[in-house]
C-alpha cells in the first residue's frame, strides 16, 4: 500500500521530469523566461516564443469559469436547498451523461452551433464583425464541457454541511435564504474554493472541443472576440506533423511542461486560499 501511494505522489513529479527533460534541447539555447515572455513564435527561424499561447489559453479558461461558475453554484443550491429530492435523483444521471460525452462531440456542436451564435448574434451588440472561431466561442464550448465537473463537486459540498445547522438557524426566525447566505455559503466556502480551482485546472487543460472554435490563430488576444491559440491545441495540432524543423520537438514539450507547471500554480493557489479561509473560520 504505501508502495502504491508513493508511486502516485511520484507519478507528476515523473512527467515534470520527463517534459523537461525532452524540452532540455530548447533551454540550452535559451532561457526559459525568455521562451516563456516571447511574442515571436517563428519555428522555421528558430523563434519559439509561448507568450501568445499562455495568453490565449488563460482568456479562454478564465472566460470558461466566469459562464461556468454561477451555473454551477447556483444549480448546486437549488438542487441541495430548494428542489425535491427526486429532482436530485433525476440530474445525477443528466450530470454523469453530460461528462461523458466525448470532447469532441462539443467541438463540433461548437462548429455548428456556438461558432454562428458569436458571429451573427454576440459580436454584432459590440459593433465587431467576426467568423465566430474566438475566445468567445471557446469560451462558451468550454464552459458547458467543465460544468458536470464542477457541479457535482459542489453538490457533495453542499450535502456534507449538517442539516441540523441549517434547521437550527432556520427554528430561530431566520429564512431560508439566509441560511444559505451567512451560514451554507459560509461553511462551504472551502469546497467551493476546490471546486473553482479543479474546475480551472481542467479548463486549461482542454485540447480537442477548444482548438475545433477558437480560430488557431498566433496573436496575442486582446479581446474576447478574437481568435486565439490556447497551448494544448498548439500540441495537439503540431505534434507529429512539424518534429522535421530543429527544436520543434523540443518547444511542444517546453509548452506541455509550461501547462503543467501553471495547472500546478492554479491547484497551490486554490489551496492556500483555502487553507487561510478555514484558518480564519
Amino acid at each position: 500500500m504505501v508502495a502504491a501511494l508513493v508511486f502516485s505522489m511520484l507519478l507528476p513529479v515523473l512527467i515534470a521530469v520527463g517534459l523537461y527533460y525532452k524540452a532540455s534541447g530548447l533551454l540550452n539555447q535559451h532561457s526559459f523566461l525568455g521562451l516563456v515572455f516571447s511574442k515571436d513564435w517563428r519555428p522555421l527561424s528558430g523563434h519559439f516564443g509561448l507568450y501568445p499561447f499562455i495568453i490565449s489559453s488563460l482568456w479562454v479558461t478564465v472566460l470558461a469559469l466566469i459562464i461556468a461558475g454561477p451555473i454551477c453554484l447556483f444549480s448546486a443550491i437549488h438542487l441541495t436547498q430548494y428542489a425535491k429530492s427526486y429532482v436530485l435523483k433525476v440530474m445525477h444521471p443528466v450530470i454523469d451523461i453530460l461528462a461523458g460525452i466525448p470532447s469532441v462531440i462539443f467541438g463540433v456542436w461548437g462548429v455548428v452551433i456556438i461558432v454562428p451564435f458569436v458571429s451573427q448574434h454576440i459580436a454584432p451588440l459590440f459593433g465587431k464583425e467576426t467568423s465566430g472561431y474566438t475566445i468567445m466561442s471557446g469560451g462558451i464550448v468550454l464552459a458547458i464541457m467543465i460544468i458536470p465537473f464542477v457541479l457535482n463537486i459542489l453538490i457533495e459540498v453542499f450535502k456534507a454541511i449538517p442539516e441540523e445547522l441549517t434547521e437550527v438557524t432556520l427554528s430561530l426566525g431566520a429564512t431560508r435564504w439566509m441560511v444559505i447566505k451567512h451560514i451554507l455559503l459560509r461553511k462551504a466556502y472551502p469546497g467551493i474554493v476546490s471546486a473553482f480551482g479543479l474546475g480551472l485546472s481542467r479548463a486549461f487543460g482542454e485540447t480537442i472541443a477548444v482548438l475545433m472554435v477558437v480560430g488557431n490563430v498566433t496573436l496575442i488576444p486582446h479581446g474576447a472576440l478574437q481568435p486565439g491559440y490556447p497551448l494544448p491545441a498548439l500540441i495537439a495540432n503540431n505534434y507529429g506533423e512539424m518534429l522535421s524543423v530543429p527544436m520543434y520537438d523540443s518547444a511542444l514539450m517546453l509548452a506541455a511542461f509550461v501547462l503543467l507547471i501553471i495547472v500546478i500554480l492554479f491547484n497551490f493557489v486554490s489551496r492556500m486560499v483555502i487553507h487561510r479561509m478555514l484558518k480564519k473560520m
